[in-house]
């Protein structure tokens, strides 16, 4: 049976397309707007609000709560304070990534930590199994206890700042405070999957209708509007921020090696700083440190930029229109080595056209000698039912990242200085 999220009875009430998709046994919209193009606009020149609550989410409490998640994270949880949230992902003995959340560290020993797949079982799991974690620490499921809503693009902040302490000006990203909107005691987090300026909004289910109408309210001289699954999906490729289950697999739910990944193949590296301490023996270490001194990466995840005007000629010289994939598409295309008879050197995860750069672009598994940024290669597509190279450009992740994105602090427009 599906179930709704907290926020359903806005949310049923502003679908005006009546287009809905699954999300983790929750029903969620796939557009509010006739045009997908409208919402992705507003999350990147205004505000738009996105429903996330189907999240999966953990609560974990205790002294051991830190011990545990140091040896069961992949990125060092140690390193963040209270206040503060880290993404991050968990892998399994042979360094193969299991999925990646969120964890925001809400207290010295309370975390909550956010994923798309059921996880308490393997949590628990690992607890029992870890020593530092025996009889210290405590894990509940609360998915359906808490609502969290996005606010996402450059007016977030103006937004929010009617609502809220005008101290979420100072918010860093990944920092967090608790606040208060209308009646609602709320956790606001600077965090998002735009790869803008943006927060989230994590309420009690009971509040979530408030919530969703004072934001609303606040929003409209910001021109906000909802935008659903496709404006979130084409934004999160601009930003090359990966998606569970199309980019990657689960370790423990992939039938062979190759259906798997590493942290280094999927540019995630970056989290493994402080991996020759021995003090922290995480899940996977020893294979990633293996991995990393023999050099055994496979792939290297890396951004496309198709040549757009060679994409548009190859379709008319066909005699055809040339097809703008505005909702993103999740198959595998080949990607070539730039010679006319070059051989392949990877394949794509993700694919779309991007509003705001104006062309096709592309996630990527390239072997590490095509990993290179500006090198050229060739992408395959059908046309009139043959294949077609068309060129594409190599370039690193992520392909939009605007400064405001990453601000500290990032700064109250005018008339909103506390």
């Amino acid at each position: 049976m599906l179930r709704h999220t907290p926020f359903h009875s806005r949310v049923a009430a502003a679908n005006q397309t009546q287009l809905w998709s699954h999300w983790s046994g929750h029903l969620v919209v796939e557009q509010y707007q006739l045009s997908e193009r409208w919402e992705h606009a507003a999350v990147r020149n205004a505000v738009g609000i996105f429903d996330a609550s189907p999240l999966r989410k953990y609560r974990i409490t205790g002294p051991g709560a830190e011990g545990f998640l140091a040896r069961l994270l992949a990125r060092d949880i140690r390193r963040c304070a209270p206040g503060q949230a880290q993404y991050t992902i968990w892998c399994d003995d042979r360094g193969f990534v299991d999925e990646d959340g969120v964890v925001f560290r809400l207290g010295p020993e309370e975390f909550l930590l956010t994923a798309y797949d059921p996880n308490l079982a393997l949590l628990a799991g690992r607890a029992g199994a870890l020593p530092a974690a025996a009889g210290k620490v405590a894990i509940e499921e609360v998915t359906d206890e808490l609502g969290i809503l996005a606010v996402q693009g450059p007016r977030s902040l103006a937004v929010l700042a009617k609502l809220a302490d005008p101290e979420l000006a100072h918010l860093r990203p990944f920092e967090l405070t608790a606040a208060r909107i209308g009646s609602a005691e709320v956790t606001i987090s600077r965090t998002g999957f735009t790869g803008d300026l943006g927060y989230e909004v994590i309420c009690g289910a009971g509040d979530a209708p408030e919530v969703w109408d004072r934001v609303s309210e606040a929003g409209r001289p910001h021109g906000l509007v909802p935008f659903g699954q496709v404006a979130l999906l084409i934004a999160r490729i601009e930003a090359g921020l990966l998606l569970y289950r199309v980019d990657f697999q689960s370790a423990r739910r992939a039938e062979n090696d190759e259906q798997r990944s590493t942290p280094f193949e999927l540019g995630l590296g970056w989290m493994l700083a402080g991996i020759d301490d021995d003090s922290r023996p995480f899940v996977g270490r020893r294979a990633l440190l293996r991995e990393r001194d023999e050099g055994r990466s496979r792939w290297v995840m890396m951004g496309l930029a198709v040549d757009q005007l060679a994409y548009d000629e190859a379709h008319r010289a066909a005699g055809v229109s040339p097809p703008y994939a505005f909702h993103p598409v999740h198959t595998e295309a080949l990607v070539y080595d730039g010679a006319e008879n070059g051989d392949a050197v990877g394949f794509t995860c993700s694919f779309v056209y991007s509003p705001t750069l104006q062309r096709h672009i592309a996630l990527a598994r390239l072997t590490p000698g095509a990993a290179v940024p500006g090198r050229r290669v060739a992408l395959e597509f059908t046309v009139n039912h043959r294949y077609v190279r068309i060129g594409a450009t190599v370039a690193r992740n992520p392909l939009f990242d605007p400064p405001r994105r990453r601000a500290t602090p990032a700064p109250l427009p005018p008339g909103l200085a506390p």
